[in-house]
């Protein structure tokens, strides 16, 4: 009878899964399976549920046959000259994006653009204001400004201090028994909060995060951790990857929830929202009922080169 698990890791030839009594295996996949319609360099990724075969092949090692559909799941595109895909991750609940003032400064076209990206996902999104403890009054001000912001727009925001557990209990008890990914900036306080709301995870997620989130890259895998509370923490190569992967300009505006609520109401069923007349987009953005910054994200993903590495590098 097949036997069915999680995909913890995977390594291009090996998978680490875990099944479903608990117990961690190594396998591979089928041949069938690796080329059968593939449009990606892994057919298998982080998170997929795969269904092994019962039997061990001559070598004592399990066989992944098939795995099953997918509700998410993310890619980047491949290193190598193809113009294929690698999946990095499957089936995610929920990101978490850690967002700074200082230490680093997070930028809203950055934040802007991993919701894009999330949305075009489909990968639900909370905001995660770190270090709350270390801003000034006005800093606090701003920050209060961007909640009302994201949250109007239907992105739950919290104010956090990893660093001191404060207001990350309501993460713990969210993130039970779910795949989740916390993303973010080097220095925002990755490592700190998985450490937080698990301390045994302390030394390889230090050691994970500071390699991937650096941009030098030990290696183009993602890797899924489960925490002893319930739940797993996905770890992708990089946050430059989870970036805009080949979307369609004239979709791009389907990705911004409140434009996409007015998109029906413009004049033209083809509107780009730049220079037609009768917009009701840049009517939003011109009585600020569409903030002014994510309007100018929308404006950058729309008109730059998307070959363009230096701008990638800058906002995603």
């Amino acid at each position: 009878m097949p036997i069915k698990g999680v995909v913890l890791k995977s390594t291009g030839k090996w998978y680490t899964v875990e099944l479903n009594d608990g117990s961690v295996i190594s396998a591979r996949i089928r041949g069938r399976l690796r080329l059968d319609g593939l449009r990606t360099t892994n057919p298998i990724a982080v998170g997929d549920i795969v269904i092994l075969d019962d039997n061990p092949d001559d070598e004592g090692k399990h066989c992944i046959s098939d795995f099953e559909k997918r509700k998410n799941y993310i890619v980047r595109k491949s290193t190598n000259l193809s113009k294929q895909m690698q999946i990095l991750a499957a089936n995610v609940d929920r990101a978490y994006l850690l967002v700074t003032l200082k230490s680093p400064t997070t930028q809203l076209a950055f934040i802007d653009r991993f919701l894009v990206a999330a949305e075009s996902f489909r990968i639900p999104t909370t905001i995660l204001f770190n270090k709350i403890d270390q801003y000034a009054p006005i800093e606090i001000e701003t920050v209060d400004y961007l909640c009302d912001l994201y949250e109007s727009i239907g992105y739950p925001c919290y104010k956090i201090s990893a660093e001191n557990k404060t207001n990350i209990d309501f993460l713990r008890e969210e993130i039970k028994g779910k795949q989740v990914m916390i993303s973010g900036h080097s220095g925002v306080g990755k490592s700190t909060l998985v450490n937080a709301l698990d301390p045994a995870m302390d030394l390889r997620t230090g050691e994970i995060s500071q390699a991937h989130l650096q941009g030098q890259h030990t290696t183009t895998f993602a890797e899924m951790h489960k925490l002893a509370s319930g739940g797993y923490i996905i770890d992708t190569p990089g946050i430059r990857a989870f970036g805009i992967v080949d979307l369609d300009k004239e979709v791009i505006s389907h990705y911004f929830p409140e434009m996409r609520s007015l998109i029906g109401e413009c004049k033209f069923h083809n509107c780009q929202h730049l220079n037609e007349p009768k917009c009701a987009v840049k009517e939003a953005v011109e009585n600020e009922t569409i903030a002014g910054s994510r309007y100018a994200t929308y404006v950058q993903l729309l008109t730059e080169d998307e070959n363009d590495v230096h701008r990638r590098n800058i906002y995603g």
